[in-house]
């Protein structure tokens, strides 16, 4: 085939599909993909003499290149071949060649040093050979992401230029069927030049320093796929749902075909759901690509009846079924996919003040997530990834939003069978939202990206939502383009103009807020604010500031000369603009529990802000549902170490902020009113509850009782209740605790609640708000707990085993008459070994009455164990050495 033709079908009738690496069986797929992955060189044009015609030739000696893996970034590959060190740790990403950039500013914005070695383009080369038995098939090469732009070579022959080849979010797709040699050594050479500051790359705010090269590379993996002569593409389900009975469902099957010749092909197109079968003729010109459907108003059997639904994992059970499809031609199989989905059905409404309310199935959830962040190189770890929404299951949250960054198939098909929604869009402050600067070929790219990513998101059940903007909606024309597209692709789930509450004359309104606070704010704020990020609406990204981690972790990502005071090592590992320093958050810390004499003194207090400022967050919004309809934790997770916004670090070790909304977001919760001094029940499980029972109690910090009340209450499903308001009580102590206990029918503990508070108002200087903070008037104090006595615990454990998992049991008691306040329990590999992470303990950072007892799991792999036995260790404010 001609080198024009290959690009004609490739390219111009926008095939682009993403196959990524390691496919799993359920993930769609064409008849037979090849990875791409191993054995691939990498080199700086700079030290390369020849062309890509010379370097895509099998005889071609790559001497001296680096031996890597794809997917890689250029400065990731260079990492690991340890020509620069950790970039995690201390200052070291400032002595990689190319960070000139100042501290705090966002690189995506900065244009390269003419001297940076990333500056000029670098190659990726790899030597491969097709199965002889693919002779006579439709060959494909599939891209499932370059940063920025590539040419591209194959046998010694350019099968793309970086023209057509531009976009980091785009995906590619090339029938080299005339220039590949089944049998035969292939040689494939990419030249990948980086994003500029006019690009509509990929940017990382101020979140984390950006690498020198911008994640320049194949940044995403490249695959090799074989059909006949029409294949098949995103394979997708769309479904509607009456509700809400939910006793009957109506299923869209739709898919992409494209007809890899020049001449006109007959096939039918075939489809199976269990035993569910349908097809239809369908004829496709030469070269062309079109949308096939089968609709249920013309195949009754797509009408389903008492369909397994997929829920929320919060909700019920993500039931998943699966499509099998082929193309049939002349009797014989041209392609065929096999690809889960869910029968579910997202809308979404505004409430009386203009708050988006999300509906599955007909029912009402309360949004509750935190935003997502891939590693700074763009590294992918499959593991860290179902590490990581283990810990979004163990908090409760139900929503990862990902804000640009549009992760792996493989990271979708963990949020469709866990049952996490996934709030995606596009990204801000760079040239994504700088419209007004868009060159004519911004355009394009800009079309064509969200064509791509709708087109492989669609199928998703996870997927509750796209945002076609983030701090700012697109303009008219650009929005509409978006709509357009989104239309053309039948996206299935609301999309939402931008994060932020700015009507468009497109779309009106949004129904979603941004207007902070991304610093550290007093827990009050949450209830008592109601004009701007108080809990009311839909906050699309916020936050009580800072998330200073335990000091194991600082341990980790500072050196010792720089672990205490705080200086600019510190500052460096925090955010960007205007969060280039901690200093509202440790002025904040010290004028409530005490100045910090040392990093360890400094974390463990840091953990107890962290907990009482997110779990404040998040019972708000749950308390004031649904006025409230919406909140996302800025953020759930770090690019790298850091001391700023993260429900757990870098290390995945989870501190007070971690506990904190796991407490929040207790399925029955008892909560406390900052405001107004009420308490509450919130339930959060889809069933009613009858004959709970919740006990109020106030102690002084010796321990006096000072309130005591039980109080009988039936919750309904989904529901907030009020139960009661504390009146005022004479003779409290400056700190004192409000602890609440809320049991079922049974006497089985289903929710509690340890407040510590102090007689000391914390007021806000509300005329002074902006938009990331409300500063603090006047402090709580709670210096007097430095005034409990030592307590010395008790401690017994043993550890089971179940499938991968270990699982520790640990009781833990105080025999004391003083609170044990704020005990936070370790699992090690032995006595005195590192910490076992990632770990789910079912609660940490706890305080103990005197005398009570508790029993508290800890699971983790067991594999992480190694040849040791598990160790508990045991510390806390007043925790006496073991």
């Amino acid at each position: 085939m001609k080198l024009r033709s290959v690009l004609f079908l490739s390219l111009v009738l926008f095939s682009c599909l993403v196959i990524a690496q390691h496919t799993p069986a359920h993930q769609s797929r064409p008849q037979a993909t090849l990875s791409l992955a191993d054995g691939w060189q990498l080199q700086s044009s700079s030290k390369v003499v020849d062309g890509g015609d010379v370097l895509s030739t099998p005889k071609f000696e790559a001497k001296g290149w680096y031996t890597v893996t794809v997917p890689t970034t250029v400065v990731a590959a260079l990492v690991k071949h340890k020509v620069y060190p950790d970039p995690g740790y201390g200052m070291n990403l400032r002595s990689f060649p190319g960070v000139t950039y100042p501290v705090g500013v966002n690189f995506s914005n900065l244009a390269m040093q003419p001297d940076s070695p990333f500056a000029r383009p670098w190659w990726y080369r790899k030597q491969f050979v097709i199965p002889a038995s693919d002779k006579g098939k439709t060959l494909w090469l599939h891209f499932a992401g370059i940063n920025y732009r590539a040419n591209i070579w194959l046998n010694g022959k350019q099968i793309a230029r970086q023209d057509d080849v531009a976009g980091a979010w785009r995906t590619y797709e090339f029938n080299i069927t005339g220039v590949a040699r089944p049998g035969e050594p292939n040689a494939l050479a990419v030249e990948v030049f980086a994003p500029t500051e006019t690009d509509l790359a990929i940017t990382f705010v101020d979140w984390n320093p950006a690498p020198p090269d911008k994640n320049m590379g194949l940044w995403r993996g490249v695959t090799l796929s074989t059909s006949g002569p029409v294949t098949l593409r995103y394979p997708t389900v769309l479904s509607k749902v009456d509700s809400p009975a939910n006793d009957s469902a109506h299923l869209t099957v739709t898919a992409l075909i494209k007809n890899a010749t020049n001449q006109p092909v007959k096939g039918t197109l075939k489809g199976r759901i269990e035993a569910v079968e349908f097809s239809q003729d369908v004829e496709v010109g030469p070269g062309e690509a079109k949308d096939v459907a089968f609709e249920p108003e013309q195949f009754s059997q797509l009408n389903i009846s008492h369909p397994r639904l997929w829920w929320p994992a919060q909700m019920g059970t993500p039931n998943l079924y699966q499509l099998s499809m082929d193309f049939v031609v002349d009797g014989k199989v041209s392609d065929h996919t096999d690809t889960h989905f869910g029968i579910r059905e997202i809308d979404s409404t505004l409430n009386a003040n203009n708050g988006r309310v999300f509906t599955i199935n007909g029912k009402k959830i309360l949004i509750r997530g935190g935003g997502w962040s891939p590693d700074m190189m763009l590294r992918e770890n499959q593991q860290r990834i179902e590490d990581e929404f283990r810990y979004v299951k163990d908090m409760g949250l139900n929503t990862i939003r990902l804000e640009g960054k549009l992760e792996t198939p493989e990271f979708f098909d963990l949020a469709d069978r866990e049952g996490i929604l996934i709030m995606a869009g596009w990204c801000c402050c760079d040239h994504w939202e700088h419209w007004g600067n868009w060159a004519p070929a911004d355009f394009t790219i800009a079309q064509e990206s969200l064509r791509d990513q709708i087109y492989r998101l669609r199928n998703h059940p996870s997927l509750v939502m796209w945002l076609n903007g983030s701090d700012n909606p697109p303009p008219p024309d650009v929005e509409q383009m978006y709509l357009s597209v989104e239309k053309q692709c039948r996206w299935p789930n609301p999309v939402v103009s931008s994060a932020k509450d700015i009507v468009t004359s497109v779309t009106g309104e949004p129904g979603v807020k941004m207007p902070g606070p991304y610093e550290y704010v007093a827990p009050s704020y949450w209830l008592q604010d109601s004009e701007h990020g108080g809990a009311k609406g839909f906050n699309t990204e916020t936050s009580p500031g800072p998330a200073v981690p335990p000091i194991e972790s600082l341990r980790e990502m500072l050196p010792k000369e720089h672990l205490w005071p705080i200086d600019d090592w510190w500052n460096y590992h925090g955010g960007g603009g205007a969060f280039k320093n901690m200093h509202v958050f440790t002025d904040a810390l010290n004028a409530r529990y005490g100045n910090a004499a040392s990093a360890e003194d400094f974390a463990f207090k840091s953990q107890l802000m962290g907990y009482e400022g997110i779990r404040a967050m998040f019972e708000a919004y749950s308390r004031n549902k649904y006025n409230s309809t919406g909140i996302i934790q800025w953020m759930l997770n770090n690019a790298w170490p850091s001391m700023i916004w993260h429900l757990y670090d870098y290390y995945l070790r989870p501190g007070g902020g971690y506990f904190g909304a796991k407490k929040a977001m207790e399925p029955m919760h008892p909560v406390y009113g900052y405001d107004d001094r009420s308490i509450w029940v919130v339930s959060s499980q889809y069933q009613d509850a009858k004959g709970l029972k919740l006990t109020t109690k106030v102690f002084n910090l010796d321990m006096t009782e000072k309130y005591s009340q039980l109080t009988t209450l039936d919750a309904a499903a989904d529901s907030t209740n009020k139960i009661l308001t504390l009146s005022e009580i004479d003779g409290l102590s400056p700190t004192y605790f409000v602890v609440l206990r809320l049991e079922d029918s049974g006497g089985q503990v289903v929710g509690s609640n340890f407040y510590w508070l102090s007689t000391k108002p914390e007021t806000l200087d509300w005329e002074k708000t902006n938009w990331y903070v409300t500063p603090t008037a006047s402090y709580a104090d709670y210096t007097a707990l430095s005034q409990l006595a030592k307590v010395k615990l008790r401690l017994t454990e043993h550890t089971e085993h179940k499938g991968a998992d270990a699982i520790t049991h640990v009781v833990v008691e105080n025999p004391s008459k003083t609170l044990a306040f704020f005990v936070r329990l370790k699992i090690n590999k032995g006595a005195g070994g590192e910490e076992i992470l990632p770990v789910l303990w079912q609660d940490n950072y706890i305080s103990l009455l005197p005398g009570e007892k508790r029993e508290i799991s800890a699971t983790y792999h067991a594999a992480d164990l190694g040849t040791s036995k598990p160790a508990v260790e045991v510390s806390g404010w007043n925790v006496a050495a073991q």
